[in-house]
């Protein structure tokens, strides 16, 4: 019989959501077959926690009413490294609500935790499959037309990015054929397409990887 896997993330801002969660969830049903054994992962449960709480106080919240309320197993913390590098996240955010976590009861809280730590923002994920961009934006212009011809780790603001390629690539259009287009509408149909190889060039990826593969170590599911 199956294993079965419970998974919580708790997620900074509120656009990126449809994106987000679908990329965790197929990343994690990817790597799920290189386990040890058979394992059912159910879907992921976005976790709400109090606003005007600190980022520790949210985890723990997070660690908690997942536990408690669905039996979670893992808890995903997504934190935007902004302008930072992911050292720097894990060190300033991560590491210190990790401290706090590992201190209290496991009978209360879940302890088992992944960060998801897109360098800039989650937009730079977007970014990394760019002929799906292209296609869901609706344009055959090139990417350095677009402006969207350098690696997405080093674009200080992805969204805006994003945002200034649907501009562009809808200068040419009549005003009938011009349809308003908003970066909201491209989260879902990108997060559930995107070739999640071309995302494995981002070495924010794939520190997201290691540390599923680490859970999922702790839970003896993966030698």
């Amino acid at each position: 019989m199956a294993r079965q896997i419970f998974i919580g993330l708790m997620r900074e801002g509120s656009t990126d959501q449809l994106f987000l969660k679908s990329v965790i969830e197929r990343t994690f049903d990817d790597i799920r077959f290189e386990c040890n054994t058979d394992i059912d992962i159910f879907e992921i449960e976005e976790i709400k926690t109090s606003s005007g709480s600190t980022f520790i106080e949210k985890v723990l919240e997070a660690s908690s009413l997942g536990f408690n309320s669905f039996g979670m197993m893992i808890l995903c913390i997504h934190s935007d490294a902004d302008n930072k590098k992911l050292e720097d996240t894990y060190r300033n955010r991560i590491k210190p609500a990790m401290d706090v976590l590992a201190t209290k009861d496991e009978n209360n809280f879940c302890k088992i935790v992944v960060a998801v730590i897109p360098i800039q923002e989650t937009e730079a994920w977007m970014l990394a499959d760019k002929e799906l961009l292209k296609r869901e934006i609706g344009t055959e212009k090139s990417d350095n037309e677009l402006q969207i011809n350098r690696h997405p780790e080093v674009i200080a603001n992805p969204k805006e990015c994003i945002e200034t390629a649907i501009r562009i690539a809808r200068e040419g259009y009549t005003k009938k054929r011009r349809k308003d287009l908003t970066i909201s509408e491209l989260y879902l149909p990108i997060g559930q397409a995107l070739d999640l190889e071309k995302l494995e060039v981002l070495s924010s990826y794939q520190d997201f990887k290691n540390n599923i593969k680490e859970a999922f170590r702790t839970l003896n599911l993966l030698d």
